[in-house]
């Protein structure tokens, strides 16, 4: 099941299943998504919308929601695995992809983990906003990919009053 949300950065698709959030997608972004093959509509798919546009209110409000709304990203173990690292990157603070790549080699029991790796996963983050890509910068703190476009994680950052 799908709803529009209207953002101070343009207009945001959700989507969402039983499960919880499958995805939050500015229009137009780099990796948006085709139109889903046909609506299921559950109570348990609008109360996840409900709480999502709930998050975004207060999160576009300047406040720093103290929740997170049951998530249902669909991806790779990887993926799975920086999406979840992702997730630990604390309100108004950045990491970088070297950073997360540290992380992800200790997980995976790897001597060495790719950036590249990890920035092909942050880039295809279906939840974005929630699950926080918009938090990663490159080396030396560079302001660096957003399927969003660069001047909305700019935005976002500046919203959390991050360091960038």
């Amino acid at each position: 099941m799908t709803r529009t949300y209207l953002s101070p950065l343009g207009e945001i698709l959700l989507a969402s299943d039983s499960l919880g959030l499958t995805g939050l997608w500015f229009f137009g972004q780099k990796y948006f998504p085709a139109p889903p093959p046909e609506e299921i509509s559950s109570p348990e798919a609008e109360h996840h919308l409900d709480e999502t546009v709930r998050w975004l209110d207060l999160y576009f409000a300047g406040q720093k929601p103290d929740f997170i709304p049951k998530l249902h990203p669909i991806g790779t173990a990887f993926q799975q695995l920086i999406w979840s690292l992702l997730l630990d990157i604390p309100y108004g603070t950045t990491a970088t992809y070297g950073d997360l790549a540290k992380q992800a080699s200790l997980l995976l029991g790897r001597p060495h983990m790719s950036a590249q790796a990890v920035g092909g996963a942050v880039g295809h983050n279906p939840i974005s906003i929630i699950i926080p890509c918009h938090r990663v910068l490159g080396a030396n703190g560079q302001m660096t990919g957003y399927a969003g476009g660069i001047w909305r994680k700019e935005k976002l950052l500046t919203l959390e009053s991050a360091a960038h």
